[in-house]
């Protein structure tokens, strides 16, 4: 029954399992926590763990990664570990300083996959989201394709296995794969990516150039004041993804996973509660009829949950120019 493969070739030949647990904490949530459900996640069979620098958790995840190879559940070679490169740390000289200090807060020897985690550079220093006094964010301009083979640099030198992007629009992604010189593509973009924003336009495209996409915000969004619309409409409570539960007797968490498993794209889901952790694993159980998917695609309505408002008019930002 099950037509999706448990992981997919990235076109560096490295391989990526299809499902992987986001390890973003809301602020109401400990970090303690994220130590817990990642622990019940690889006792679950879960192999790919997406972190980042901005997440500031590197060093829980890790020490939960460390004690389940330590116990022998698994080796360092099974779990799928991803960071990204944060803002700051956009100039050439910096890139591999950023990637030092996950490795250091995780004490992997190596990450997996290493992407640009947004576009836009800030102004290096030690603050995550630098200010002026007026509160506006302190951006600056720098060359995507420079801080590109930074990132080539780093896979050369086997800190990262895979190396790729996040954020970006199809005109940032031409930038690198048009670039004078280029030794390695992006293997994927990650994208806020659901059925209320399906991408289908990105998804070709990637598809196109051999370019995974990976959905984050799969199952809509924490509803973080800080970044959420509170008007916004919550995903999971779709009326038709209701139906469609019903109709196969799954959550509607996991039909909206499927349905983006079945599009081709990689898909991060994240959830602190254990039995919700332990039937992601289900996703690979039932299959979607092709009516029942093309339903599914007219819930799009373009709705972003994550605008990136913090880098205000950055004139690198993606969203302005989506496509």
């Amino acid at each position: 029954m099950n037509s999706v493969p448990l992981r997919v070739v990235l076109n560096d030949g490295h391989l990526i399992p299809v499902l992987g647990f986001g390890t973003t904490v809301p602020d109401k949530v400990p970090k303690d926590e994220l130590t817990k459900s990642t622990k019940i996640a690889i006792d679950a069979g879960l192999r790919h763990f997406d972190s980042a620098y901005l997440y500031q958790i590197e060093e829980e995840v890790g020490q939960a990664i460390r004690s389940k190879i330590e116990d022998g559940t698994v080796k360092r070679e099974d779990i799928f570990y991803t960071s990204k490169l944060w803002s700051t740390f956009h100039r050439p000289e910096l890139v591999r300083s950023c990637l030092e200090k996950t490795l250091k807060n995780t004490q992997l020897d190596y990450v997996d996959l290493y992407l640009i985690h947004f576009p836009m550079a800030l102004q290096p220093g030690d603050k995550i989201f630098p200010r002026d006094e007026h509160g506006k964010p302190l951006a600056e301009v720098v060359d995507l394709c420079a801080t590109w083979e930074a990132m080539e640099k780093c896979k050369d030198a086997g800190l990262a296995k895979s190396i790729g992007v996040s954020n970006f629009n199809r005109r940032q992604l031409e930038m690198i794969l048009n670039k004078p010189g280029l030794k390695y593509k992006p293997v994927c973009n990650q994208v806020e990516c659901h059925l209320y924003l399906n991408q289908s336009k990105m998804l070709d495209y990637c598809k196109s150039k051999d370019i995974i996409l990976v959905s984050y915000c799969t199952l809509g969004s924490s509803r973080d004041k800080t970044w959420v619309d509170q008007k916004s409409p919550v995903l999971l409570e779709d009326p038709i993804l209701r139906v469609m539960a019903n109709k196969y007797k799954q959550t509607p968490a996991l039909i909206a996973i499927r349905y983006q498993l079945q599009r081709g794209i990689v898909v991060l889901a994240r959830s602190f509660n254990e039995n919700r952790i332990k039937q992601f694993l289900q996703v690979f159980e039932f299959q979607l009829a092709s009516e029942d998917m093309k339903i599914l695609d007219g819930l799009n309505r373009n709705l972003r949950y994550n605008p990136a408002t913090y880098f205000g008019d950055h004139p690198n930002h993606p969203f302005i120019d989506e496509y």
